[in-house]
C-alpha cells in the first residue's frame, strides 16, 4: 500500500509539474503565409505564380464578369496584399471559338519566362468535354508600364478530340536539364501526357508524335478517372510531379487533394515515398483539406510550383472556403525539402 501511495504521490508531482501555470496563457502560433493572404484573393481557380522585378503575378482561370472573365491577373510586392491587374487575354481569339464551340473563358493558365519573352500557356474547353485546345501568348515584359508590353497570340499548341485518349488542358511547361523542352497536359481521360516542344516555338516538336504518359488513376470500365493539374519541378537530382487527385468544382463538397511523385527522367516513372507509382493512382499526399477541427479550405489543388530568387520554394493553389459559400480562393504555402529530400507543404 506505501509503493501504491508513493506512485500516486509522484504522479500527482508529475502531472502538475507539467500543467502551465494558471495565470499564462498558451503560447499563440505562429500566423502561416496563407492566414496573412489579404486583398483580391477571391474567386481564384487554377492559379500560377511567377516573379518579374519586384513583383509577384499570379495568372488563374477566367471567372465572373469584367476584365478579367478570360483570364485574371493579380499582383503582390509582398506575396501577402494582392490586387487586380489587367488581364492578358480580354477575348477568346477567333481560332479558339471556331476549335471549341461554347467555350467562354480560358483555364488553367501556365506562366515561364523562355528566353527574352515569356510564354503563357492556357487552356480552352467546356466543361466535361475532352474536344479541347492548348494555345499560347507570348510578351517580353509582365508589366503594362514597360517598353514593349504586349500579348502576342501565338495561336494553338495542342488539340484533343473525343476520339483522343487525353484530354487538351491544365498545361505546364517544363525544360528539363538536357535542354529539351516538354509541356504536361491532361485531365481524366487516361490520364497526364506529356509532349515534346520545339524550343524556339513552344509549339509541338512533332505533331504526329504520340504524347509520354506520365500518371492515371485506373477506373471501371465507363467509370470516371480523377487525375488532373500536372506540374513537374526539378529539384535535388529528381523531377518532381504534382497532380491534384478527385474531385474540384463543387464548392465545399470538392474532394481534390494534391500527391507527388519523383522521377529521375523527366518522362517518368513518377513514384511515390512508399514506392506506389503514379501510372496506377499512387504518389505521395503532399497536400489535403483542413484538419476535420478546423474544415474551413476545402479540395485544395490545382498546384504550381515557384522558386523566388533567394531559393524560397512555394505552391500556389486554390481551395474553396467554407466561410465563403465555398468561394475557390488563391493560397500560397512554403514547400520545405525534408531530411530524406520529399517536399512538406507548410
Amino acid at each position: 500500500m506505501r509503493s501504491i501511495a508513493l506512485a500516486a504521490a509522484l504522479a500527482a508531482t508529475t502531472a502538475s509539474a507539467q500543467m502551465p501555470p494558471p495565470d499564462k496563457a498558451p503560447a499563440k502560433v505562429a500566423a502561416t503565409l496563407n492566414d496573412r493572404l489579404a486583398g483580391d484573393i477571391a474567386p481564384t481557380h487554377d492559379p500560377v505564380i511567377i516573379r518579374e522585378g519586384d513583383t509577384y503575378h499570379v495568372y488563374s482561370t477566367g471567372l465572373g464578369d469584367g476584365a478579367d472573365r478570360i483570364i485574371a491577373h493579380r499582383v503582390s510586392r509582398d506575396l501577402v496584399h494582392w490586387e487586380k491587374a489587367p488581364t492578358p487575354l480580354a477575348a477568346l481569339p477567333d481560332w479558339a471559338t471556331r476549335a471549341i464551340p461554347g467555350a467562354g473563358n480560358a483555364w488553367a493558365p501556365d506562366i515561364s519566362r523562355v528566353g527574352d519573352r515569356y510564354r503563357l500557356y492556357y487552356s480552352i474547353s467546356t466543361f466535361g468535354s475532352n474536344r479541347s485546345a492548348i494555345g499560347l501568348l507570348t510578351s517580353p515584359t509582365l508589366d503594362p508600364a514597360k517598353p514593349g508590353y504586349g500579348w502576342r497570340d501565338e495561336g494553338p499548341v495542342v488539340m484533343s478530340n473525343r476520339s483522343d485518349d487525353y484530354n487538351a488542358i491544365d498545361p505546364n511547361f517544363i525544360a528539363d536539364r538536357d535542354g529539351r523542352h516538354w509541356l504536361a497536359l491532361g485531365s481524366f481521360w487516361s490520364g497526364l501526357k506529356l509532349f515534346a516542344l520545339d524550343p524556339a516555338t513552344g509549339k509541338l516538336l512533332n505533331a504526329d508524335a504520340r504524347p509520354v504518359s506520365i500518371a492515371r488513376r485506373p477506373a471501371p470500365a465507363g467509370a470516371p478517372a480523377p487525375v488532373e493539374a500536372p506540374f513537374i519541378v526539378d529539384h535535388g537530382g529528381w523531377y518532381w510531379l504534382i497532380a491534384s487527385y478527385d474531385y474540384c468544382c463543387k464548392g465545399n463538397a470538392s474532394t481534390y487533394y494534391t500527391v507527388v511523385g519523383r522521377s529521375r527522367a523527366v518522362t517518368g516513372p513518377y513514384l511515390g515515398r512508399d514506392g506506389s507509382t503514379m501510372m496506377a493512382g499512387g504518389g505521395t499526399v503532399l497536400l489535403r483539406a483542413d484538419l476535420p477541427e478546423k474544415e474551413r479550405f476545402r479540395g485544395p489543388g490545382h498546384a504550381g510550383h515557384f522558386r523566388d530568387a533567394d531559393g524560397a520554394d512555394y505552391l500556389v493553389y486554390h481551395a474553396y472556403d467554407r466561410e465563403n459559400k465555398g468561394t475557390p480562393t488563391l493560397r500560397l504555402v512554403r514547400l520545405r525539402w525534408d531530411a530524406d529530400g520529399w517536399p512538406t507543404a507548410r
